[in-house]
């Protein structure tokens, strides 16, 4: 079951490339830039007969893939493409082949193994930046068997403690700028028994790290992990309320993630691959991790301690990446620089996802690159829920079509399944047979994890329709939703208008107190530099009349506060939920 499990994650499409030379298919976009058509599959019905996961008994993605990829290294069935290529902007590159991985990899897996004398099951916080030695402790607690939870380096001591305390976490790594947080809440941790600081230099009751690397044997026994077994534990980004403890399983990425990594990455062994993510959430697992080494694709990686678009756009332009990921938010700034003054040789494929992609910014990508964005959707719970996949035609605005790997229907409080253009929840069904690739469960909070299913279905909450051709659309949070003298306004399509107009460069849409219509709709809006100076009445109601003459004019919004930031998590999605929290103080 095993070996049919690994020949369906290296099978055809992807593995011709072990054996031929790539062969794209070229065709001119309406501006004349070369666009290739999708690498993986012919159209997304095909992509629904294609998908045909099986899932084994035993599963470890370190071994049952990596390995494996290691294997056709050697016999010279994989193009030469380095496993992960490093650079951090100052000359200094990494390039690791999927043996130099594993043999790295191994050497860390004896230091959790017999340093720190973790065992199967205990669980390991990782606060680091975008390093290599980040890949090698992801893969290492893989071959260990022991739990991962990543950590972005942005957070604070309470962040830190929160997450040492409900994990229960018995191992801690990270480097000389999280370390004295780590120190000033230790005390506390009762569980935290080993500290390992990635340094050269030392801190007193701390391993180091890279010393301990250079004498660890590079011969390590993988454990033969059961495909449910916990792998990862992700706190959520908590726009809502406090971080959940998500738990997934071997086989929900290593194996869920396919459909990403083939499909909507579209993805081979030949490809170079740029997800710009932190390191301390979900999407990094999902695209710095399985998603590309499942199609035996290079990880390409960036230090970029500070996210700057001068670094993506001369990056881009110098290195030959081919398919490139980043958030919303990202590419809002890209488009508010000269993009025009690059050129992007190599580059033939771009995602988005983490929160909705506006048509406008899309729109301004591809008149400068002449490439879509392809967005999708997915949730820390979840692999990818739809997408739009290579070969589909893009509606902007819309997340695309369900992935094959869930039965997604829109539903109405009472789990009925609601016709095309009827708003309601956003559910995958999970009865009579749950996902292999959804979450397992909110770690110890049997309570949370129950409240997610409603009748047969895992409930999103997220708020959407879908239209006639099946196509998929965002309207908001459950809780962002804004219910107005009767109408139900998603905050999204007011974003969108918004953001069309010249001098916005972001917005943020919540319900505000009204005493006659109950409530409505409020926009925090952070101007571009040009429209800083312009008279506040003037430019409100100027943006008024735009939203009212791009979408229905009951969704215009009656008030409006000019603002130099929004208030977002640390993965960088807008918290409504705080700014509508302080509308309602207000009452």
């Amino acid at each position: 079951m095993v070996l049919a499990a690994v020949h369906f994650l290296l099978k055809v499409p992807s593995a011709m490339f072990l054996r031929a030379p790539l062969r794209r298919s070229l065709q001119l976009c309406s501006q004349g830039y070369p666009v290739c058509t999708s690498q993986n599959s012919k159209n997304y019905e095909a992509i629904k007969q294609q998908y045909r996961p099986e899932v084994p008994e035993y599963f470890n993605f370190a071994k049952d893939v990596l390995d494996r990829w290691t294997e056709m290294e050697k016999e010279g069935k994989k193009p030469k493409n380095p496993a992960l290529w490093w650079v951090n902007g100052d000359g200094e590159e990494v390039r690791w082949s999927f043996e130099e991985l594993g043999v790295l990899s191994r050497k860390v897996a004896n230091i959790l193994s017999d340093a720190c004398g973790l065992q199967r099951g205990d669980r390991v916080i990782l606060i680091l930046p975008r390093i290599p030695e980040w890949w090698l402790v992801n893969v290492a607690c893989m071959r260990t068997g022991t739990v991962l939870i990543p950590g972005t380096q942005q957070l604070t001591a309470k962040d830190i403690l929160h997450r040492l305390q409900k994990s229960k976490a018995k191992c801690i790594i990270t480097d000389d700028s999280v370390a004295p947080a780590v120190d000033s809440v230790g005390p506390e941790c009762q569980s935290l028994k080993f500290k390992l600081l990635m340094s050269e230099g030392h801190r007193e009751g701390w391993l180091n790290f890279k010393e301990l690397l250079k004498h660890a044997p590079s011969d390590h026994h993988c454990v033969n992990s059961k495909h449910q077994d916990p792998m990862a534990i992700y706190f959520t980004s908590g726009t809502t309320g406090s971080p959940k403890m998500t738990e997934h399983s071997h086989s929900s990425y290593g194996i869920g993630l396919t459909v990403s990594g083939r499909y909507w990455l579209d993805l081979t062994s030949s490809d170079v691959f740029w997800n710009t993510s932190d390191t301390g959430w979900a999407k990094s697992g999902w695209s710095s991790v399985f998603s590309p080494w499942i199609q035996g694709a290079c990880v390409f990686a960036h230090k970029m301690p500070r996210f700057n678009p001068s670094v993506v756009f001369e990056s881009l332009s110098r290195f030959p990446i081919t398919v490139f990921c980043s958030a919303p938010t990202a590419y809002r700034m890209f488009v508010q620089h000269k993009l025009s003054s690059y050129k992007f040789r190599s580059l033939r494929h771009c995602v988005s996802a983490g929160e909705p992609i506006n048509p406008e910014v899309m729109g301004e990508w591809k008149e400068h690159t002449g490439l879509d964005i392809h967005e999708g959707y997915g949730q820390t719970e979840t692999v990818l829920i739809c997408g739009n996949f290579k070969g589909m035609k893009i509606k902007p605005g819309s997340m695309g079509k369900p992935s094959p790997g869930y039965d997604v229907k829109i539903i109405d409080e009472n789990s009925n399944i609601l016709p095309p253009g009827k708003e309601g929840d956003i559910a995958i069904r999970v009865k009579p047979t749950r996902p292999f690739c959804l979450f397992t469960c909110y770690t110890d909070d049997p309570e949370k994890t129950e409240a997610t299913i409603r009748g047969k279905f895992y409930v999103t909450g997220d708020r959407g329709f879908m239209d006639e051709e099946g196509y998929f659309w965002f309207v908001g949070r459950a809780d962002d939703v804004i219910n107005s003298a009767g109408y139900r306004i998603g905050p999204f399509e007011v974003e969108s208008a918004l953001i069309e107009h010249p001098a916005v460069v972001e917005a943020a849409v919540v319900s505000s107190p009204d005493p006659i219509r109950g409530e409505v709709v409020k926009a925090f809006v952070v101007l571009t530099s040009n429209y800083v100076s312009h008279d506040p009445e003037k430019l409100m109601n100027e943006l008024q009349d735009h939203v009212r003459k791009v979408t229905a004019p009951y969704k215009y919004p009656r008030k409006m506060e000019f603002v130099q930031q929004l208030p977002k998590t640390i993965s960088g999605k807008i918290r409504r939920n705080e700014l509508r929290q302080k509308e309602w103080r207000k009452v």
